[in-house]
């Protein structure tokens, strides 16, 4: 029997609205919102999707990606089969697009897994975790007693209220900044709100949860040098400590006519983002080690040394450089 969903209102007709993400979908009796995992059932909103995983394995931390939280370590990644963005570049449309045969895990199972294969804590990833709200409430109540960070990697679109319940529960997030424009959200994500992704990033930030952020840049998309200026300007008045992952476009899904995006766009962006402040910016998803290492933002000692989605040496002595002292963002 799967939970009642929180956040929604009874309509006319059986009908309810969803109150959790900026669709606000309303939903007929035996139909499912966008996001698939959660329907209405005798006018009642139920959380559908509860515990039925379609994916999970140990991951490294760094392919999050996380860059400052626990390096180095891995952690239990799992998803539900929805999503409540349709992006026409999906890496992982099979699973957010598609229903998928899932299994279910009850939340002390899924804590009990973690404690088994000592991962660092537990991560809902892959495809969009928020819409998953109630389990990832069950999940962390239960992961937090036992000293397990609770990590998101998330589009961000979720409503005020909900958001700022989930925030005290989440330890890291990794927040997908899709682009600086309603208008890409609109042609690209199928939708979606690029004020509820802005909201998210801020609040988390202010509530004290490690965040950093990834802007995939696509070609002729979100790659204009205006756009990439104004998203680090957003991003660099919420704080400049926040790590910005810039990451490489390759064909696919819905979009395989578009060329990959050229490195000298991604170093464009990064030039920007280092000259407006940002502390600590990388670029993904190019096999360049020096791009993906941390280095110190006030000396430029090289303080972690990554290779692909590995940290291969860590020079940080109590989260700050050996050299001249400079704290670093983040976990350690």
């Amino acid at each position: 029997m799967k939970p009642e969903a929180k956040y929604w209102k009874p309509l006319d007709n059986n009908r309810v609205r969803c109150l959790l993400c900026p669709r606000q979908c309303v939903i007929a009796e035996g139909k499912r919102g966008f996001c698939r995992v959660r329907s209405n059932q005798g006018g009642r909103l139920v959380a559908t999707g509860y515990g039925e995983v379609v994916s999970v394995a140990n991951d490294p931390i760094e392919k999050k990606p996380l860059y400052h939280f626990y390096p180095g370590s891995y952690i239990i990644s799992l998803a539900c089969n929805g999503c409540n963005l349709g992006c026409l570049h999906c890496q992982n449309y099979q699973i957010s697009q598609f229903d998928c045969p899932t299994q279910y895990i009850s939340p002390e199972e899924l804590v009990g897994l973690a404690k088994r294969y000592r991962s660092k804590g537990i991560c809902f990833t892959y495809t969009e975790p928020l819409v998953w709200f109630e389990y990832l409430i069950d999940v962390a109540k239960l992961a937090k007693a036992e000293g397990l960070p609770i990590v998101l990697v998330t589009n961000g679109q979720i409503n005020e209220e909900p958001l700022r319940e989930l925030l005290p529960f989440v330890d890291a997030m990794n927040i997908d900044l899709k682009a600086i424009t309603q208008k890409f959200y609109r042609d690209v994500c199928a939708g979606g709100s690029l004020e509820a992704t802005k909201n998210t990033i801020k609040e988390a930030f202010n509530a004290g949860v490690h965040v950093e952020v990834t802007n995939l840049i696509i070609p002729t998309l979100n790659d204009s040098e205006q756009e990439i200026e104004e998203l680090v300007e957003f991003l660099a008045g919420v704080s400049v400590e926040i790590p910005l992952h810039f990451t490489r476009f390759y064909p696919h899904y819905r979009m395989s006519h578009l060329p990959p995006t050229p490195v000298e766009t991604l170093l464009m962006a990064r030039r920007k983002a280092l000259e407006r402040g940002m502390r600590y910016v990388y670029i993904g998803n190019v096999p360049d080690d020096e791009l993906n290492s941390t280095y110190c933002p006030s000396c430029g000692r090289l303080l972690i040394k990554r290779t692909g989605f590995f940290e291969t040496f860590s020079y940080l002595k109590e989260g700050r450089c050996p050299q001249c002292g400079e704290r670093v963002y983040g976990r350690f």
